[in-house]
């Protein structure tokens, strides 16, 4: 594990438990700019975003089979996010990730 990651990992950690957690999380990188955690960061802030979008767009449908795929998509890209980041590893979260690095790259 690189020294980035190692020093970075408790904030990358904090940034997956929900939106206050990824706030609190930016505030923590402010100082140091830990490329890590700024990763990280920018996956968390990503899947709350789609959460609330994509939640607005699904709550149109009365149908459980629509809402139980997207909390299914959500909960697999939270613990995926979640996981690479106990373990120290920049890895993009399925689908999206790449979209959130380009749409969130002024957090650093």
């Amino acid at each position: 594990m690189n020294p980035s990651a190692e020093s970075g990992r408790p904030a990358a950690i904090i940034a997956y438990l929900t939106l206050l957690g990824t706030i609190i999380a930016y505030f923590m990188n402010n100082d140091t700019k830990n490329p890590f955690t700024s990763f990280h960061i920018r996956q968390a802030l990503g899947i709350n975003i789609a959460y609330f979008v994509i939640g607005a767009f699904v709550s149109i449908f009365d149908s459980w089979m629509i809402t139980y795929a997207f909390w299914l998509f959500i909960f697999v890209l939270w613990v995926y996010g979640l996981v690479t980041a106990i373990q120290g590893e920049q890895k993009e979260v399925p689908l999206l990730g790449d979209k959130f690095q380009k749409w969130f790259s002024t957090i650093n």
